[in-house]
């Protein structure tokens, strides 16, 4: 005994250098044959050669212990395979044990070291060593626990298979086992995990006939099911059923509720739970994750005002955690609030909590997603100072972030520093470069880095294979894309070798992970609509449907907005019939699309529908769907109910663009309304400002109906706000003044646009110059001659000449200047002046129809088209 104790001791002391301890433990009891010692010291000895790796000292030692005269089913012979078992190294463990069993077949260890290997089997996802060890215990008539088919259950149910799950269940009676609480509640959450919760619930019932009432837990597997799928109803109905078998919710079944009704954007009704929670003594009271919820819903829904009382709430309470923290921040973030954020993290950093890599990581973020990269890298050094190191994320957040705003030096040295500090690049920055090559078109420098990938083993994942399609796709290699798409569910992300020959070698290591998955597909399929090939695109859909992928929303919008604006308004009306049997919810998007379509064939009173039933069902029209349908009511000539529209929008804080008075403004204008016209005007500018659109539209359009005069003050109002005036037809109004024989203010306002720097066509002095000369005013005419070289001289360039006024509202045209630089040129008075206009007309500026209406640009469209 006392040698025993000697060999413990120097083990001990000797763990942190395994090899001599093994030599210790040889010569101590296997060279001696001291199976006193053997048996005091085998606990020491065996988790030290784990701990160093030594399996060839462990197989020698399992080959000396078969040489002690143990009996056959003695626990010393097993020990062993427990100590690798539990250790994790179920491989080796599972080896001994097979080892044992093939020289030893008559006589079995005990079921719990059958129990141990089978969970271990399963912790370590090695299955198939489940099936030989219940044949064993079959086979070596080893009476199996109910613990032992529970184990069974759950790794089953853990790979899907509910229906082999449900067979041994049924059997747990015929081998001697009664099912108790904790196998109704692992087959209730394997039910639940495959979003088979309704059928679980024959479960409860079942329960009941043997005698088995439902616990809490059990009750609370079902509940949060149901929430996360959105059922609330049927949550509520199970908490009555709670109710009724003498169970209280507990707190987390209020947790549970609570979560999935945030999560819904029912947050009021979350609120309403919560404070019941507060004030009625009856129920559980809420705990910090009870809190924590509730923060994080009344973030997601943007109430700051009431998330702020709230933490001041959970502060006086003393149970505002780091998880709080970091939940409060990262709702700034969502909404914003970056000032307010970047305290929050400086109160944690001085002692409100101890922030970690991801807290920094969320200002970082959201930092770099407003472009505000000198204040991310701020904090980046705020984090080193903190003793905190950046990580992957934080490094892979500045980069995106750079490459975002184009900065590829600054991309480069994130990228250089992260290497130099031993934070490897992981396949999520390198998709982040990859999607940025991609993005620039770069494609020889992205087939590089994706090689690179796959030589440096950090693997082609779906996202990578994504990236790739899209940028092919954008790149107008769509049928590479389509054929790669195609690959995948073959070769993975060994598709990608269809890329060329530098890529015959590329391999994917787990298939499964490049499965294509929705965003394939919809890349595929938006691109092929895109291009007018619908049917293609159709195809892929159902193909995609037979891979029991399903579509979302954003992918029936696909088809809606390319049908819709190709005019096929009954098949785009057809689709969102399927869209809606697939419970795919209608977006603002959906929405937008159908409305396009209808204004596309003047359908307003469909259009008006479709917005009364958006509203019903909680979704916002935004400025875009206005627009759409101002458009139409526009291009009807329907001017009230534009009118009206527009008060609408400002009610519902809608604010309407440039684009939206720039419609009212032109239809008022096309019949003549000019008085409405002015206060659409005056309402623009006080929303948008004084923007040059605004007034080069309504100058125009003034100046196009006759109303000269209000021309003229808006166009002296542009020259005082030194707007350019490329885009007013300033030309026409000098045209108008002589022909009404109003020189003087022809006059005066060549003066003023000479004297504010403004840059214009110096072929406007012609018509003054033109109606002087009729009237002998020679001198005048040398002036004013002289002036407008001395204006194109001073120019030294080629001015723009504005085009043809054919878009004009209401039709009208004026003359286009046919006494231009030709009449000075060909007067008789033999003036030296024509002579020096020739030779300035001969270098290029003042040609061409001076007099014109350049087309006003109708941008909504174009706004619409972008936010697709």
């Amino acid at each position: 005994m006392k040698q025993a104790r000697l060999l413990a001791k120097a083990l001990i002391n000797n763990s942190n250098n395994p090899q001599l301890a093994w030599l210790l433990f040889k010569r101590a009891v296997i060279n001696n044959n001291n199976i006193s010692c053997l048996q005091h010291s085998l606990p020491l000895i065996l988790p030290i050669l784990i701990r160093a790796q030594m399996f060839s000292e462990i197989d020698s030692l399992h080959h000396h212990l078969l040489l002690f005269p143990f009996p056959p089913h003695s626990n010393v012979l097993y020990f062993v395979v427990e100590i690798l078992a539990k250790a994790g190294h179920i491989h080796k463990a599972i080896s001994h044990f097979q080892s044992l069993r093939a020289q030893f077949p008559h006589a079995p260890p005990s079921i719990i070291l059958y129990n141990l290997l089978i969970e271990t089997s399963f912790k370590q996802n090695s299955p198939n060593f489940v099936s030989w060890l219940y044949k064993d215990i079959i086979f070596s008539k080893v009476e199996p626990q109910t613990y032992t088919l529970n184990l069974l259950i759950r790794g089953l149910c853990d790979l899907g298979r509910l229906e082999d799950a449900w067979e041994l269940f049924d059997r747990m009676r015929d081998k001697g086992c009664e099912p108790n609480e904790y196998t109704f509640g692992i087959l209730a959450r394997g039910y639940c995990r495959y979003g088979l919760a309704f059928q679980g619930l024959e479960l409860l019932d079942l329960m009941k006939t043997i005698g088995i009432v439902p616990n809490t837990v059990i009750y609370n597997t079902f509940i949060a099911s149901f929430c996360k799928e959105g059922n609330n109803d049927e949550a509520e109905r199970l908490v009555d059923r709670m109710k009724e078998d003498g169970h209280s919710p507990d707190v987390v079944t209020f947790n549970t509720r609570i979560s999935a009704l945030c999560k819904a954007g029912k947050i009021l009704e979350a609120s309403r739970i919560f404070r019941d929670m507060q004030m009625d003594e009856e129920l559980p009271r809420p705990n910090v994750v009870t809190h924590n919820l509730m923060l994080e819903g009344f973030c997601a829904e943007g109430m700051l005002e009431e998330a702020n009382t709230l933490v001041q709430a959970m502060r006086r309470d003393c149970i505002f955690s780091s998880q709080s923290y970091n939940i409060w921040m990262m709702g700034l973030v969502r909404n914003g609030k970056l000032v307010e954020a970047q305290r929050v993290l400086k109160e944690m950093a001085d002692g409100g909590g101890q922030p970690n890599a991801y807290s920094y990581n969320i200002l970082i973020d959201g930092l770099c997603k407003n472009g505000m990269l000198a204040d991310a890298r701020r904090v980046v050094g705020l984090m080193i100072t903190g003793g905190v190191s950046p990580d992957v994320v934080t490094y892979s957040t500045l980069l995106q972030g750079y490459c975002r705003k184009g900065e590829k030096v600054e991309a480069s040295k994130v990228l250089n520093e992260m290497v130099r500090k031993g934070c490897l690049p992981n396949t999520y920055t390198c998709n982040i470069l990859l999607h940025s090559l991609w993005r620039e078109g770069k494609i020889t420098e992205a087939e590089r880095l994706m090689q690179k990938m796959n030589e440096r083993g950090d693997g082609l994942d779906i996202v990578t294979c994504n990236i790739v399609i899209d940028g092919l796709c954008k790149s107008g290699k769509v049928d590479k894309a389509i054929e790669i798409a195609s690959e995948m569910w073959a070769h993975g992300s060994a598709a990608l070798g269809n890329l060329g020959n530098s890529y015959i070698g590329l391999v994917d290591e787990n298939r499964k992970r490049c499965l294509p998955d929705l965003i394939t597909y919809s890349t595929v399929i938006s691109v092929l609509c895109k291009h007018g090939r619908l049917d293609e695109a159709k195809k892929k859909f159902i193909e995609m449907l037979g891979r029991n992928l399903y579509p979302d929303s954003t992918l029936y919008d696909i088809f809606l907005y390319n049908l819709c604006k190709r005019g096929k308004i009954s098949s785009a009306f057809q689709v969102l019939k399927d869209m809606e049997r697939k419970g795919c919810n209608k977006t603002l998007q959906t929405y937008n699309c159908l409305i396009s379509g209808l204004g596309s064939t003047n359908q307003i009173f469909e259009m008006f529908g479709l917005m009364d039933e958006m509203k019903e069902n909680g979704v916002s029209p935004n400025i875009y769907t206005y627009n759409i349908v101002l458009s139409s009511l526009c291009e009807g000539e329907r001017n009230e109910e534009a009118a009206s529209l527009l008060d609408e929008m400002l009610q519902r804080g809608v604010t309407p663009n440039i684009s939206s008075f720039k419609l009212l403004i032109k239809t008022f204008c096309s019949t003549g309304e000019y008085r409405p016209a002015q206060d659409v005007f005056e309402i623009a500018v006080s929303v948008c400002g004084h923007k040059e659109a605004l007034y080069s539209l309504m100058f125009n359009e003034l100046l196009a109906g006759g109303e000269i005069l209000g021309a003229k003050q808006l166009f002296d109002a542009a020259l005082d706000r030194g707007f350019d005036l490329s885009n007013f037809c300033y030309k026409d109004l000098i045209d108008r003044l002589c022909a009404d024989e109003n020189l003087e203010c022809a006059r005066d306002l060549l003066k003023k646009m000479v004297s504010s720097d403004c840059r214009f066509d110096p072929a406007l002095f012609m018509p003054v110059i033109d109606y002087l000369g009729r009237r002998g005013n020679k001198h005048e005419v040398n002036e004013l001659t002289e002036q407008m070289l001395a204006v194109g001289s001073e120019a030294g360039m080629e001015y723009k000449v504005q085009g043809d006024n054919k878009n004009l509202n209401n039709g009208k045209q004026f003359k286009d200047g046919g006494s231009d630089w030709q009449t000075i040129l060909h007067r008789d008075d033999g003036s030296a002046v024509a002579m020096k206009t020739l030779k300035r007309v001969q270098k290029g500026w003042g040609q061409g129809n001076l007099s014109s209406f350049q087309a006003q640009k109708n941008d909504f469209l174009d706004d619409w088209d972008a936010a697709i």
